[in-house]
């Protein structure tokens, strides 16, 4: 079962893709859109709310349909809307391309991640979706900046139009390659699946994940200005760092993948701290590169296993609707993401940069406080399903004692 596997990486490789290239591609894409920077930019806040807005309801929706049909659907859409970007003539054409694939995104990475699982087993559930996120770290470390070099030699609409033939490639693949997988029988209705909302501990594990990831954008995302004003980078010396930065994280993806499947909440504290310690140094080791270097890698290794650890996370908190809570994980990620753009913008403009790494900090602790409270709550939980399986037990054998007894009443009489 490791192809399939291997092929829903590959392929969330181009979704992800799809998602952060634009990035890289806002300047060239506003001067010929005739718009500004600012303006262009707020594409990125479009994508990033449809999922989280969407994301829960749609995989819902979609989560008792054969998984084959659904992947190449989305991968087809991404690549529909990647030629539309390719050829946009106006910010709105552009707005439709962006908003179109954001409807897909939380499915594809919901269900593959869901079907992973189905695929090796819930013990092994960590390591499988480590396997499907590796084409995120992917994405990370190669497909940003390859997409960015692609634009420059050819210009943006070029790097859109590669991801477009990525995307209908791979959609071929898995329409040759992947098994029949059907939906997940345990997944039920919409209104079953929404039901789930009203566990607590659920919605704590979601809180979790939207928590982790403010704090972790609070700071990533002005990571690149980080090293050119506060360390003196050149725009080559930043764009090799940024490489780097996502490179170390292959190895927070391996160690993730394996933590999560021994304590989910525990993983989740372990690389909080890790990351809150990187961020809470790195702005008074800016001008000291052999210092810089190792901050800059605790930093990445513990954000890319936050990755794998909030998703498999959720996931675990709700078996029997697994799919559906990937989903949660995924719009409170993406709440998370625009939170803390905006939060470390404003911190920005009224502390300073090196502020940014304390502010981050803050957020995670935070972070930690809702960890040890989940913790407990489990705990809790836990306790009450064994107290309520063992009244059961004992009504049962009862309830099987008592003619037995009659029965030798009435034979000694």
């Amino acid at each position: 079962m490791l192809l399939p596997i291997l092929l829903l990486s590959a392929a969330g490789f181009t979704v992800l893709t799809t998602e952060f290239v634009i990035i890289g591609l806002l300047p060239a894409m506003a001067r010929d859109l005739g718009v500004e920077v600012a303006q262009a930019g707020l594409l990125v806040s479009l994508f990033a709310f449809t999922v989280a807005a969407t994301g829960p309801f749609s995989t819902a929706l979609m989560a008792a349909l054969p998984r084959k049909r659904v992947f190449v659907a989305a991968l087809a859409i991404f690549g529909v809307a990647n030629v539309m970007a390719a050829w946009a003539p106006n910010i709105y054409v552009m707005g439709v391309a962006r908003f179109v694939p954001a409807l897909a995104l939380p499915v594809f990475w919901s269900l593959s991640s869901d079907t992973a699982i189905s695929l090796v087993g819930p013990a092994k559930a960590g390591r499988a979706v480590s396997m499907v996120a590796f084409g995120i770290v992917v994405a990370t470390v190669l497909g940003i900046p390859i997409g960015v070099l692609i634009a420059d030699a050819f210009g943006w609409r070029a790097a859109f139009m590669v991801l477009a033939v990525l995307a209908f490639a791979k959609a071929g693949l898995l329409q040759r390659y992947m098994p029949a997988v059907a939906g997940s029988t345990h997944a039920g209705s919409l209104a079953r699946q929404l039901r789930s909302l009203r566990d607590p501990v659920l919605v704590g594990h979601v809180l979790l994940s939207l928590l982790v990831f403010t704090g972790m954008f609070t700071a990533y995302t002005y990571l690149a200005d980080m090293l050119e004003r506060l360390a003196g980078f050149n725009g080559q010396v930043v764009g090799w760092s940024m490489m780097a930065f996502g490179a170390v994280g292959l190895i927070g993806n391996t160690l993730g993948g394996r933590m999560v499947d021994r304590s989910p909440i525990g993983a989740t504290a372990l690389f909080s701290v890790l990351m809150a310690a990187a961020l809470a140094t790195v702005a008074s080791v800016m001008h000291a590169p052999l210092w810089l270097a190792p901050v800059l890698a605790l930093w990445g290794i513990a954000q890319s296993a936050l990755f794998i650890v909030c998703h498999a996370r959720v996931m675990k908190a709700a078996p029997q609707a697994a799919a559906f809570a990937a989903s949660l994980n995924i719009s409170g990620a993406n709440i998370g993401i625009g939170v803390g753009a905006a939060l470390g913008g404003r911190v920005i403009a009224t502390y300073g940069l090196g502020a940014l790494g304390w502010a981050a900090a803050a957020v995670l602790a935070l972070a930690l406080l809702v960890a040890a409270w989940l913790t407990r709550a489990t705990r809790r939980a836990m306790s009450a399903g064994a107290a309520s399986a063992t009244t059961t037990t004992t009504a049962t054998t009862a309830k099987h004692a008592a003619p037995a007894e009659e029965a030798c009443a009435t034979a000694g009489g």
